[in-house]
């Protein structure tokens, strides 16, 4: 297998989060941290003129005592939609990564391992589903102006979308998840391979990844799931990178301006879109259209969740 130079040093500086072995790796991050206090200037190109769309205007700062709880896993696209709901409403709250193979905490919680989890201590309540959770937060006067948030537009285009590059985004995200060493919920070992156990890369699918736990099916052993992905790390990503940047071409003439992705202004379309849309900022050497990358800017900000830029591989 032919491998640039680029993919070999991917290879190198990763290899220890699919390694069975516990030698310690060195990752560090680069010295620019611009994008956490202002908007990164990146894009391959200048976003085109829209439309005078006003801005959301974000409300005053809500805080409770005590303060809410939201126990997450920072990759998870469910968790950023609620912790992208409070920061768009201002919503002062304690963030709790979980380790990814940490079961005790969210079954002592909610009775199994799940994440997002909200916890309000002064209604003794624990609440699990991202929607449901916003829902609460957007109806509860307690968390602000109420009804912020308009409903989903049901729009098929953006669902189809994102059908389209499911297996694209699952080969190129999925091992720079656990490659980085940076995010939360794969800082040990443990986390990482727990994440790897249970997450197929393609072609595969799940049963044929995970078993049935049968011994007819008993599921693929854990050193190939190893290898698979430090293959995949190690693959030039070039191929894939390229038909992603022509996807995202696609997805920024569905962007209905840089604040907001469908007509009608902030709503549950843009909690989900970005959520999901967050996890590709882990990739490394991506084109974003102007317009797109200033709406993930915008929406980053906005929130108060940052983007993957400084980590990217």
């Amino acid at each position: 297998m032919k491998l640039s130079a680029f993919s070999l040093s991917l290879f190198a500086a990763s290899a220890s989060a699919f390694s069975l072995s516990a030698t310690p790796v060195r990752t560090a991050m680069t010295s620019s941290s611009t994008s956490l206090f202002s908007s990164p200037t990146d894009s391959s190109t200048p976003p085109p003129s829209s439309p005078s769309i006003a801005p959301f205007a974000k409300p005053p700062r809500t805080i409770l005592d005590p303060l809410p709880t939201v126990y997450v896993y920072d990759h998870c696209p469910f968790c950023v939609r609620v912790r992208l709901a409070l920061g768009i409403k201002n919503v002062k709250h304690l963030l709790h990564f979980l380790a990814n193979d940490d079961v005790a905490t969210p079954t002592s919680l909610v009775g199994k391992k799940i994440a997002p989890i909200f916890q309000l201590p002064q209604d003794d309540l624990v609440m699990m589903e991202s929607l449901d959770i916003i829902a609460k937060i957007d109806a509860d006067p307690r968390f602000g102006p109420t009804e912020l948030i308009a409903p989903a537009s049901g729009r098929k285009d953006i669902k189809a979308w994102q059908k389209s590059v499911q297996t694209l985004l699952r080969t190129l995200q999925r091992p720079r998840y656990v490659a980085t060493g940076l995010l939360p919920e794969f800082q040990q070992l443990d986390g990482r391979h727990a994440f790897i156990k249970n997450h197929q890369l393609p072609p595969y699918d799940k049963p044929e990844w995970k078993g049935d736990g049968s011994p007819e099916n008993p599921g693929m052993d854990m050193e190939t799931k190893l290898q698979l992905y430090a293959e995949a790390m190690a693959s030039d990503p070039t191929p894939l990178i390229e038909d992603l940047n022509a996807r995202l071409i696609e997805l920024e003439d569905m962007l209905y301006c840089e604040h907001y992705c469908s007509e009608g202004g902030l709503s549950l379309d843009d909690i989900d879109l970005w959520a999901r849309l967050r996890s590709i900022t882990i990739i490394k050497e991506l084109r974003w259209p102007g317009k797109l990358r200033a709406y993930m800017d915008n929406m980053s900000a906005l929130g108060d969740v940052p983007l993957y830029d400084e980590m990217a591989l």
